[in-house]
């Protein structure tokens, strides 16, 4: 488990993390959102002691990560693949990881073997393409097999196979009881991966919840139907007591409603539905619902021409 307490960091008068508070649990993939600038790789790379914290506390597993005896056996992480040794072969990377971490060799080959880089174990990693060396760098994380990993895009640079591959592996280290941590701005894919969110915006907290109940909260849900009919069931709509609204081509759109309601509703009266369909919006409509006040940077919409961008002022921390 991950434990934030009252977390804070400034970069001279700017205020990247603002008292954050929050526990990451074991057992499931908990999603970090937020907009550029929100302070997120300030707070993971606060996690792993890279960055001292101006106040507040970080444990893993109830300790201090400086506390930690060989940390890579307790907690593993990707912040940026690019951080190994360009010189050294995908194997001696995490050899000398290994022997600096008291971990046995043939682990080496093991995630190795488990990331998909066998076949070019022996080459530098300077000529890896960006997905190789993701994965080295996902190799990296697991090479301790920790009880908590952390990852900043860890999707960056795969292809669909991969990407595919990340994801199961991330729900099969959760299925385990591990602490899994990640932060991605590919909301689609983190909508198929993440059961729980932290959502922070200018450093400071703005949701903690389930996947579920963040989308629930924070957008709308409809019932969308098209009938030949459209006035009669209007007006038994109406009847019940239930606003239909035009969206264009023929549909209808009703709030407060199921589509079992409606259903039933229209059997009852014999209307014919060519369309009767629960929506709900994505989890990237829901984060830019959440978001929309704590976003960085603000471009004029494209739908009234482009523009000149507007800049706030940066953040330091990302």
């Amino acid at each position: 488990m991950i434990e934030l307490e009252g977390l804070t960091k400034r970069f001279g008068a700017k205020v990247a993390v603002d008292h954050l508070s929050f526990q990451v649990r074991p057992g499931m993939v908990t999603g970090f959102l937020g907009p550029n600038g929100a302070g997120k790789s300030t707070t993971m790379r606060m996690m792993l002691d890279l960055d001292n914290p101006t106040s507040g506390s970080v444990r893993i597993d109830g300790k201090h990560y400086r506390e930690l005896q060989d940390p890579l056996k307790y907690i593993g992480a990707l912040l940026d693949a690019k951080a190994m040794h360009g010189g050294r072969s995908a194997y001696n990377n995490l050899l000398c990881l290994a022997q600096a971490n008291r971990i046995p060799e043939k682990r080496v080959s093991e995630v190795l073997d488990l990331v998909g880089l066998t076949a070019v174990a022996r080459k530098k990693s300077k000529g890896f393409s960006l997905g190789m060396g993701q994965r080295l760098g996902i190799a990296s994380a697991l090479l301790g097999d920790p009880r908590v990993l952390l990852f900043d895009e860890p999707v960056n640079g795969l292809d669909p196979e991969g990407i595919h591959w990340i994801r199961n592996l991330m729900k099969l280290l959760a299925s385990e009881g591990r602490t899994i941590f990640v932060s991605s701005h590919l909301m689609s894919e983190m909508a198929l991966t993440a059961d729980h969110l932290i959502v922070i915006g200018q450093g400071k907290l703005l949701a903690d919840t389930s996947m579920a109940d963040f989308i629930h909260q924070n957008s709308r849900s409809y019932v969308r139907l098209r009938s030949p009919q459209q006035e009669r069931l209007r007006d038994v709509l109406h009847e019940q007591g239930l606003a239909a609204i035009e969206s264009g081509n023929g549909t209808l759109e009703i709030d407060g409603a199921t589509t079992e309601q409606i259903g039933e509703l229209a059997a009852q009266h014999r209307i014919v539905l060519h369309e009767l369909s629960a929506q709900r919006a994505s989890l990237e409509e829901a984060f830019m619902q959440m978001t929309a006040g704590a976003v960085e940077y603000h471009a004029h919409s494209t739908e009234t021409g482009t523009s000149a961008p507007q800049w706030a002022p940066r953040n330091e921390g990302a």
